[in-house]
């Protein structure tokens, strides 16, 4: 039997490490990861009450910066819906509040058992949080600062 699932990863070992972990709650015996393959989903849509994943192409015009031509944008959404009339009902609600507009030319079901996001599992023993970092700075920075305050009182009072 083969399923497909969908990892959000930063490289293919990320990836291979991920799904063997997520499998590994719910397959006992033995399996293997035959294909991995990179994805063009720009954001997941997950909505816990339906079980089909639908992949909807949505495009809309923008002006390009430098050239200040019209450029066409194209993204794919993975939204999670019971048919594909849901699906772009919930991309649409999604895109509510997009300024400019967009259209969904295509919707197609896909053949995903299940998407595992990337979740946060804490900071590595070896790394240290940034806003701890940020912090230990800001004190530096004002005893530092309380510090060069006094020397300049002092030299002003001689």
């Amino acid at each position: 039997m083969t399923e497909t699932y969908l990892v959000d990863a930063v490289s293919y070992t990320d990836a291979e490490s991920r799904i063997y972990a997520a499998m590994e709650q719910y397959i006992h015996g033995e399996f293997q990861i035959t294909a991995i393959a990179k994805t063009n989903i720009g954001d997941v849509i997950n909505y816990e009450d339906s079980d089909y994943w639908y992949k909807c192409k949505v495009s809309y015009s923008t002006v390009d910066a430098d050239s200040e031509k019209e450029v066409k944008v194209v993204t794919y959404f993975l939204v999670c819906a019971e048919d594909s009339k849901q699906a772009i009902e919930r991309v649409e609600d999604n895109l509510s509040s997009m300024l400019v507009p967009f259209e969904i030319p295509a919707v197609t079901k896909t053949t995903l058992v299940d998407v595992f996001p990337y979740e946060a599992d804490g900071v590595p023993s070896n790394l240290t949080p940034i806003e701890d970092v940020e912090e230990e700075e800001e004190a530096h920075e004002n005893e530092t600062g309380q510090d060069q305050t006094a020397e300049d009182e002092k030299s002003e009072e001689v």
